[in-house]
């Protein structure tokens, strides 16, 4: 077992990426912490992973707010005194042109996406520090590497964590608590098909299995990133075996940035 009694916070964890992090890392000896601000969603993956015998439990929370950022690391503090891995995974895309977006859109793809990213972080890593180091992992994009159409607010913030991610792995070097981040392609999960549909609905195209046909052509490998692939990214950048691995940004791609 690569994560061993370690005890990983992952957001987002009620769906999607999170759920398949939340999953694989409980099956790799993790203690969990399923933030999402879907409780029910949320407590559906801490039965799931309590059922096959593992420890998990499930907090509800926005990550853009300070409150509940801060909770999120006290609950886990309270129950299992420390803190050695984070999963930034939460986060929100919309597709419109630029001149279509609103102000609030793009605070809220800002505030989601980018700000949450640090606030949690900057609630956890007083206590990894207390803790001798530990691991984050964040989940950016593909999108915030390739620059692409009707996704304006969703790249940039991506793109701002993946840069935040580089700076946080530089300050917090010292304390031997390393950052990495994951950017994926699009994904066979409830955000990536609610991208396709969007995206028939600005292409007029009726038939979601040829809109996502045509997605998929431009992948070398032709198919989207699944949870499996990204917790398979994500247990090694938060497991010892990438102990000199800090400040990358690992794409899981299917060779499109090539």
């Amino acid at each position: 077992m690569r994560l061993k009694d370690k005890v990983a916070i992952i957001t987002g964890a009620g769906s999607g990426y999170g759920r398949g992090i939340a999953t694989m890392f409980a099956q790799e000896g993790a203690k969990i912490v399923i933030a999402d601000v879907n409780l029910d969603a949320g407590n559906e993956t801490a039965a799931g992973i309590k059922k096959n015998g593992h420890e998990a439990v499930a907090v509800k929370a926005d990550v853009s707010k300070a409150e509940d950022a801060a909770k999120i690391a006290e609950t886990t503090i309270d129950k299992y005194g420390r803190i050695d891995i984070l999963i930034n995974n939460a986060g929100i895309s919309r597709m419109c042109p630029v001149t279509d977006l609103t102000e609030e859109e793009w605070d809220k793809h800002l505030n989601i996406n980018l700000k949450g990213t640090w606030l949690i972080s900057k609630h956890v890593i007083p206590h990894m520090v207390k803790g001798g180091g530990g691991s984050i992992v964040n989940i950016a994009s593909l999108a915030g590497v390739k620059a692409r159409p009707l996704v304006a607010a969703y790249s940039a913030s991506k793109g701002g964590v993946i840069m935040l991610t580089k700076q946080m792995a530089i300050e917090l070097a010292p304390h031997k608590i390393r950052c990495n981040c994951i950017s994926p392609v699009i994904g066979e999960t409830p955000m990536g098909m609610g991208l396709i549909k969007q995206a028939s609905a600005i292409y007029k195209i009726d038939d979601l299995n040829i809109m996502k046909e045509s997605v998929l052509q431009g992948i070398p490998l032709k198919r989207g990133s699944t949870p499996s692939d990204i917790a398979y990214a994500a247990i090694y950048l938060a497991s010892d075996e990438s102990s000199l691995v800090t400040a990358t940004n690992l794409t899981v791609d299917g060779g499109v940035s090539a």
